[in-house]
């Protein structure tokens, strides 16, 4: 029985050979544009992660602090009925909080934690940086543009919340609240 995709010389499935390919294509374009921007490879961490698992990340070492934080904007057009979600990310580089304003109950899940606690976040902050960066990934050019900004920059909502959340995670310290099973049901019938 013949298989296609499959490559007795190499022993790889073909589909798998194809998107290795791909994938180290990605990985050097990545390399380029770390060196192309002289930012440390370590200083990235927190943006590949967001753009390749989604969500906001940090990254800490003893030389720097990094961490990026994503906004989602949908573009829809009614007359066509479709449209997309364009992704930003912006990655700060030894970040400072300026200000804080506002408070906000949320409820947030965090890496090993098995459940969500309440916490109270910012509904604005104010941070700047020693470099900022902002990716923005379209899927419909199916591209990630990279540009380095200047601060300090202004997020409220949902960016916020992120902002506040990494750099408690950069600070050591991490934000506890009540478990989602200390809630109490309310049945309207």
């Amino acid at each position: 029985m013949e298989f296609p995709d499959y490559d007795k010389l190499t022993g790889y499935d073909k589909l798998d050979f194809y998107k290795l390919k791909k994938q180290l294509s990605f990985n050097f374009a990545e390399n380029k544009a770390i060196n192309d921007l002289q930012i440390k490879p370590d200083a990235f961490i927190p943006i590949l992660f967001s753009l390749k698992f989604g969500g906001d990340w940090s990254f800490k070492t003893s030389e720097l602090e990094a961490m990026a934080v994503k906004e989602k904007i949908t573009r829809y057009n009614d007359d066509e009925g479709e449209g997309y979600t364009l992704e930003k990310v912006t990655l700060f580089v030894n970040p400072i909080l300026i200000s804080t304003e506002g408070k906000v109950l949320r409820l947030e899940k965090c890496g090993g934690k098995n459940e969500r606690e309440l916490v109270e976040r910012p509904f604005r902050v104010k941070l700047d940086a020693e470099d900022i960066i902002l990716a923005e990934l379209n899927p419909k050019l199916m591209e990630i543009s990279l540009e380095r900004i200047n601060g300090p920059l202004c997020f409220e909502g949902s960016a916020a919340y992120g902002v506040s959340h990494e750099m408690e995670h950069l600070a050591g310290c991490e934000h506890t609240g009540k478990f989602i099973w200390e809630f109490n049901y309310n049945l309207k019938l």
